[in-house]
């Protein structure tokens, strides 16, 4: 009888949870949670989101980090590899629960890319950032050093680590870095 009613209450909570807007989760998550916050650094725009809860991506967080996330020139949105944002709660995890990441940049158009790779020879041509795998960023009161250091030891894909513009560049492909 106990097992039954403990279930029964733990299938109100989580049926009360997820009947939240996404951002309205984000401040009830639970360990088996996971929620990002967000500050785009060209748009000003802050995200607070629980992404991903009972082993499954949350469609309207992902949509809402594809806003995010996009191509703030041209304002283009794309799907943001959802591994990706994985990869990035684990990094900012290892710095403590409540960390505002700045984004540098996420979703690249085509012809974004091309633009920047014109002007910088840091810019690669075949970017990931053209497909949603990529992201830079920083965390604010985290040491750069250690950001990069956390990334690499993850072994998700590529990090780059650029200190003169003080971002640490990761992404969902091969694992990579420079």
């Amino acid at each position: 009888m106990n097992n039954r009613r403990s279930f029964l209450t733990k299938s109100v909570a989580v049926a009360s949870a997820l009947s939240m807007p996404a951002l309205a989760r984000a401040a009830v998550a639970a360990p088996h949670e996971r929620s990002l916050r967000f500050y785009n650094t060209h748009t000003g725009e802050t995200l607070r989101t629980l992404f991903w809860a009972e082993g499954q991506f949350i469609p309207e967080a992902l949509q809402d980090i594809n806003k995010l996330l996009r191509d703030h020139r041209s304002n283009t949105i794309a799907t943001i590899d959802p591994a990706l944002m994985l990869l990035v709660n684990k990094v900012s995890a290892q710095f403590g629960t409540n960390n505002v990441i700045h984004i540098i940049s996420g979703y690249r158009s085509p012809e974004t890319n091309e633009k920047l790779a014109a002007a910088s020879g840091g810019v690669a041509r075949h970017s990931m950032h053209l497909e949603g795998k990529a992201i830079d960023l920083r965390i604010p009161g985290v040491d750069l050093r250690n950001v990069h250091k956390a990334a690499l030891a993850l072994k998700g894909g590529g990090v780059g680590y650029y200190h003169n513009s003080q971002f640490v560049h990761m992404d969902t492909g091969r694992v990579r870095h420079w």
